[in-house]
């Protein structure tokens, strides 16, 4: 685990005291006083001391508590021994070195990279770091000429199918709400949320068990980590486009950018993005191995932030040391789950399409979270069962439903929408909605069981039901659903090898979401991270 300072030495031991429960109104320092007395350490016999994580704990909403823990430095290595063997709650944790030591020396093997989200910006920012000079290519715009572009789309259904919601620097996280929660259990993720912290994301997002950085600031940490890439003598291209490569005895040789420009290539990342389709097509007609991957659709449902508050911390609903509540429910029946996801509170539904006469919608939130609703996707999980075996089958059922969504709208970018007792009624509208929908473009009333397979909507009812017996507002008949919800998670594996690297080509690193091995921000700049390590390596 690394710490936000580094222990003595890389022999040296802390010691971490977990399950520190506070009230909801507790300071750093009282928390850290909590977990000494804990253990019967006199503070003055720490070296230094702090909070490694803290969450909620609002399951009784009579009794909300933090629960946190604390890492601390002793100046005795054999207490740290002691406490830990005594204590169940005490772990020791050493520093560890994960990243290789860096080198002054400028390698002039040629990366490119394919795709700025989150999985190329990190690996572009370690190479970078490391010694090598990276080429990324993007085929959207920067962040600023993007966020231009994007509210142009919103308020006038202008739609660019280069630069969207979905392609652009910082990907389609960057009009999120910078969510860096992750399942997965590795220590790279405190190295990314370090390297986030240094260019600029909130420090909280280090201690925080459910961090968020929020679209306005993440846009500027984009900016900054794009900066320190050129500063390092890497180089970002906006505006172009991965259109085709050339291969020879196994492994790429040269990619082509838009069509017409062409640059010599040692090794090529892919973090296209769960979006790129036309570059799985591309691939797919190159007989580059691709693999269909289950994924899930379905529709946002937007709360009143109030009700959601409400649902989880009953009477406290409105105590400003509480923050905005935010959710994750799930069930599953047979072989198919119903799930919430990507929960935005105090956010809004955002029109997110990427390919002309398609609808999708997706979720943002600011850092505040101060919107009067609260939204998230319902999702229903499918398979290749429901569309098919062929590697682009995926593709082709999300964007059917993404096709019909625009033509049941009106044709003009609306989104197709109903109210919860409406669709569970079988029917399709927004008479008694006593949510605003945020969808900025608007809403068509709309009956879903038009828009998707029966077994989606099937699941959904379900799910919704189950729901309502968690948290009180997934009863109320006149919240709104807008779809589709069809960009969960990319339809698409580039299946690669333990060495990171396409079965296809030797040096082609299928990498981050697009890739399907990542979801998330943090997840996919952590296979970023780890796919530039393996060219580093080499």
């Amino acid at each position: 685990m690394l710490f936000r300072l580094n222990l003595r030495n890389e022999d040296n031991m802390a010691v971490i005291i977990s399950q520190i429960k506070t009230p909801i109104t507790a300071s750093q320092e009282e928390i850290i006083s909590a977990a000494l007395k804990k253990i019967g350490v006199n503070p003055a016999n720490t070296i230094r001391s702090g909070v490694h994580k803290t969450s909620l704990d609002a399951r009784d909403n009579a009794n909300i508590k933090l629960v946190s823990s604390v890492w601390a430095e002793l100046e005795n290595e054999n207490a740290e021994k002691r406490l830990c063997s005594k204590y169940p709650f005490c772990s020791e944790v050493k520093h560890e070195n994960i990243m290789p030591d860096k080198s002054l020396h400028v390698n002039k093997q040629r990366v490119v990279i394919a795709g700025f989200g989150p999985a190329g910006m990190f690996a572009a920012l370690t190479l970078a770091e490391y010694g090598f000079e990276p080429i990324v290519i993007e085929r959207g715009a920067s962040v600023d000429e993007r966020v231009e572009i994007v509210n142009n789309f919103w308020k006038n259904a202008v739609l660019d199918p280069c630069t969207n919601v979905q392609f652009g620097e910082g990907g389609a996280g960057t009009f999120s709400d910078g969510k860096l929660t992750t399942r997965i259990k590795d220590p790279l993720c405190r190295y990314v949320l370090e390297k986030l912290e240094e260019f600029g994301a909130p420090e909280e997002i280090l201690i925080k068990a459910k961090p968020h950085i929020g679209t306005d600031k993440l846009r500027n940490v984009v900016k900054n980590i794009r900066e320190r890439i050129i500063e390092l003598g890497g180089q970002v291209m906006f505006k172009s486009t991965l259109t085709d490569f050339t291969a020879e005895n196994g492994k790429i040789k040269s990619v082509v950018v838009n069509g017409a420009e062409e640059i010599r290539c040692d090794s090529l990342i892919l973090a296209i993005g769960h979006s790129a389709r036309d570059t799985f097509e591309m691939l797919y007609k190159k007989k580059i191995f691709l693999e269909p991957k289950p994924f899930s659709i379905g529709a946002r449902i937007e709360h009143k932030q109030e009700d959601v508050n409400r649902s989880l911390y009953g009477k406290h609903w409105n105590n400003p040391n509480l923050p905005q509540g935010e959710y994750q429910l799930s069930y599953r029946q047979g072989e198919r789950a119903v799930y919430t996801f990507c929960m935005c509170p105090g956010g809004t539904v955002v029109p997110s399409s990427s390919e002309a006469e398609t609808v999708v919608t997706n979720g943002m939130s600011e850092f505040a979270r101060d919107g009067e609703n609260a939204n998230a996707a319902l999702v229903v999980s499918v398979s290749t069962d429901d569309f098919g075996n062929n590697p682009l089958d995926g593709v082709a059922f999300a964007r059917s439903i993404e096709r019909k969504a625009y033509q049941l709208a009106d044709n003009n970018y609306t989104a197709p929408a109903s109210t919860v007792g409406s669709f569970l009624s079988g029917a399709g509208s927004l008479k008694y909605a006593d949510v605003n929908p945020t969808y900025a473009i608007g809403v068509t009333e709309c009956n879903f069981d038009e828009l998707f397979p029966k077994q989606v909507t099937d699941m959904m009812r379900v799910g919704l039901n189950q729901f309502a017996r968690k948290m009180k507002c997934f009863g109320n008949k006149n919240a709104v659903l807008t779809a589709p919800e069809t960009r969960t998670s990319s339809p698409v594996r580039i299946t690669r090898n333990d060495e990171m690297t396409s079965l296809s080509l030797s040096n082609l690193y299928p990498c981050g979401e697009g890739a399907g091995y990542a979801g998330g921000i943090m997840s996919a700049a952590v296979d970023g991270v780890k796919c530039a390590l393996k060219i580093i390596d080499k």
